[in-house]
């Protein structure tokens, strides 16, 4: 009896192990990207390159046409291009993806494919070797894709790469309105740019595109 108050304590809880939080990926821009006219017809163009840590993984997406501008920005990071993992184009237009030349031991990859010398690998989904998505994005190019990048300061990030398409000064998108009604002077499928819109403002929170600042999706506004 004098131990009868033990049975109204309720029975040892076991310990339930709560999974550790999802790792997410940090995204940085190295280079904005520009697009103006120049003195004597010449045009100046060279886009933005991202750089994305993934699972210990850094990903360089379009190292654009500016070696120097490249070299410098990697060099403040303290990365040199031996310390990169994957190189990604996102389309095959001159300014985005001339300074490949700064990484000539490095495989290649796109939306669809893995460039080793003259071998090709084809994938789909997600970027292999990490569990980043590759999603298709046509009408600036044909070939043209985006990598979703989940991150914790951004939220979902885009790089979108020339979906949303303009010159320095230029850049409207501060409504779905204005980047819907953007006219891209080098797209080659206007229906499929559209469709390639819809699908980036219906998922993403920030949005990278090729040339000018990263800019915050209208559709959904997030405090930081």
């Amino acid at each position: 009896m004098a131990h009868a108050w033990r049975a109204c304590l309720p029975a040892r809880v076991s310990r339930v192990r709560v999974p550790p939080p999802p790792l997410m990926d940090k995204i940085k821009i190295l280079v904005e990207g520009y697009a103006h006219s120049g003195k004597g017809g010449i045009y100046i163009a060279s886009c933005t390159t991202i750089l994305i840590e993934h699972k210990g993984k850094k990903i360089l997406v379009d190292p654009g046409a500016n070696p120097d501008k490249l070299s410098r920005a990697l060099a403040k990071e303290k990365l040199a291009p031996g310390d990169i993992n994957i190189v990604f184009l996102s389309h095959y237009h001159p300014d985005h993806f001339l300074n490949i030349r700064l990484f000539p031991k490095h495989s290649i990859y796109d939306g669809t494919m893995i460039w080793k010398s003259d071998e090709e690998l084809q994938f789909s989904g997600k970027l292999p070797g990490t569990d980043l998505e590759i999603i298709p994005t046509p009408g600036h190019a044909p070939e043209q894709a985006s990598i979703v990048v989940h991150t914790k300061q951004y939220g979902v990030v885009c790089v979108a790469q020339d979906v949303f398409w303009w010159e320095d000064g230029k850049q409207q998108s501060q409504t779905k309105e204005q980047l819907m009604a953007l006219v891209d002077p080098f797209a080659i499928d206007g229906d499929a740019l559209r469709l390639s819109r819809e699908k980036v403002l219906s998922l993403a929170d920030w949005i990278i595109p090729g040339h000018g600042e990263m800019f915050q999706n209208p559709l959904r506004r997030m405090k930081l």
